[in-house]
């Protein structure tokens, strides 16, 4: 019998999993695809020659977290590459917004806009600067990050304070009109924002949008050379090095419980897998407790609650083999990694109120992923793998465009809706469609197929809306990996602080276990990882208190 249990084997689920065997816990993974990785895997599904990202590419939140940091994943094979620029924004008139890891680059951009604006820029750039160590802090710690929390309070005595939380909470338009005289800054910022699904005008958009720009300036948005499930398979060999247990095709559907207890898990097969110690759960919060745990071990309040619980907007995606190189309008758009489609923040705007009208927009904002740029390994030499992604509304009423789209995502729907993506991308780069030697279409329903957890495409757990944010995720009064049931633990993007490849969900879930369990023969690496906890990955100063004080 392992100690642990871990459902699934996705990033926060491998994650645990490698934290748990480092305590000296017996730790078996079962994951239901035939592959593990959840969204974090590639193939050649596109083009036999050609490497694509399945579903997610960039990951700024990986190199940022010091949960992936302390895994030293370099040493079990990952590697890490960048494109010549992180990030940019090209409009129809020739103009261009440019992210990159250089500072006065970025800066220059945003001045050829509007003097002055890469100024502004900076200014933001030093206000990260002073709230970063305590900003991720609080962001990869369990919530709430009491410590982190307060050393942030003071620091931001320092940055300015209660105008400094304002503009963090800010909707991104309006911060981007309060900082910037021109375009290009607030484009860097809307963009961002949304990676998630909070529109321009959204609250908090702009502290998000904010955050990923600055975690681009950073530390750029690296790819996992040879392909995105490298980093799948790095957290893989670490894991079966120290003895972890990872079987794939297993698809659990019940979590076993005898006296208000986690005892283990029951697969579609029939089997029965025991869990002396902990079941940890890298699965969809409504999976988990509408399928998995059965409702008489759950409050009726928690089961009320989420039916409030609002998925992120469904994703339509499309991958491409390049003959060679996309003809952008905008030279600088060639070296960027990531390149953001919307001729405009109005634009922006347009597309977020067609969503929230339930209607498929008529020029989506795609995100556009150009992997051979950012790895040379991902096609031959003189082409470019390549994709997009844009959203769509889950619950379908209408077509905003001329195609009358239903929703339905059948073949005909899929072909016309990755034609109005291609129509999007030729506005910026005339041409495109020429150099087109294969594509593939990924509807909501694939995405899905390919991961449970992606409901209807959703990639980021839940929305990102400060409704359903911190002690409000995924319901209000939770906010930690802890559930009503003793045991179990959650430990997918559902929980705090939500999506993105960082593994904060499924370390906080991992130390939230070894806690329950802690006894005065604590293990060296228990204690260590408990000290982690409890001190936000800080480490005590010698003679001094655990934060460095």
């Amino acid at each position: 019998m392992p100690d642990a249990v871990v459902i699934g084997a996705g990033p926060n689920g491998l994650v645990a999993a490698n934290l748990l065997v480092d305590a000296g816990w017996s730790v078996e993974v079962l994951e239901e695809q035939p592959e593990p990785g959840g969204a974090v895997r590639h193939d050649r599904g596109a083009d036999p020659d050609f490497v694509s990202d399945l579903f997610s590419s960039f990951y700024p939140l990986a190199a940022a977290s010091p949960v992936v940091a302390g895994l030293r994943l370099e040493d079990h094979g990952l590697r890490w590459s960048h494109a010549p620029h992180v990030l940019a924004h090209p409009l129809s008139d020739g103009r261009c917004a440019v992210l990159d890891r250089r500072l006065d680059v970025t800066a220059d951009s945003l001045d050829a806009f509007a003097p002055g604006d890469g100024a502004a820029w900076r200014r933001l750039h030093a206000a990260w600067d002073h709230l970063r160590p305590d900003i991720l802090d609080a962001l990869f710690t369990p919530f709430p990050p009491v410590r982190s929390a307060a050393r942030l309070a003071v620091r931001l005595r320092g940055a300015g304070g209660l105008r400094m939380a304002r503009t963090l909470i800010l909707p991104v338009r309006r911060l981007g009109e309060e900082e910037f005289r021109g375009e290009g800054g607030g484009l860097l910022l809307a963009g961002n924002a949304l990676h998630a699904d909070l529109a321009p005008e959204a609250a908090g958009s702009g502290g998000f949008g904010w955050l990923m720009s600055m975690l681009g300036q950073t530390y750029g948005f690296p790819v996992p050379a040879g392909g995105s499930g490298a980093l799948t398979e790095a957290l893989v060999r670490r894991l079966r090095a120290r003895g972890g247990v990872l079987r794939c095709g297993q698809r659990v559907d019940r979590i076993v419980v005898r006296g208000g207890r986690a005892a283990g898990v029951r697969t579609a097969g029939g089997e029965t897998v025991a869990a002396g110690r902990a079941v940890l759960a890298d699965v969809a919060v409504p999976a988990l407790y509408g399928e998995l745990v059965a409702p008489e071990h759950l409050p009726a309040q928690l089961l009320s609650d989420l039916r409030r619980f609002q998925w992120d907007f469904a994703t339509f995606k499309v991958d491409w083999a390049l003959d060679g190189p996309v003809p952008w309008r905008c030279e600088q758009a060639a070296g960027a990694g990531t390149v953001h489609l919307a001729d405009g923040l109005d634009e922006l705007t347009r597309f977020a109120a067609q969503l929230a009208m339930r209607r498929i927009p008529d020029r989506p904002f795609c995100l556009f992923g150009q992997m051979t740029t950012s790895d040379a390994s991902r096609s031959p030499e003189g082409t470019e793998s390549a994709w997009a992604y844009t959203h769509v509304p889950h619950d379908v009423v209408g077509d905003a465009g001329d195609d009358s789209l239903t929703g339905t995502w059948d073949a005909k729907e899929q072909e016309i809706m990755a034609d109005r993506v291609e129509q999007q991308v030729e506005r910026f780069a005339p041409g495109f469609r020429t150099r087109i030697r294969a594509r593939r279409v990924l509807a909501p329903a694939t995405l899905q197929s390919l991961d449970r957890n992606l409901r209807g495409g959703a990639i980021n757990g839940g929305t990102t809306a400060m409704h359903q944010q911190l002690f409000f995720r995924p319901a209000p009064g939770t906010g930690r990996p802890e559930t009503p049931v003793k045991g179990l633990y959650l430990a997918s993007a559902g929980a705090h602080p939500g999506g993105g490849v960082h593994g904060a969900p499924g370390a906080n879930a991992a130390r939230a276990a070894l806690r329950r369990h802690m006894a005065p023969g604590l293990s060296r690496a228990q204690r260590l990882l408990a000290r982690r906890d409890r001190t936000g990955g800080r480490q005590p100063a010698a003679g001094g208190r655990p934060d460095g004080g």
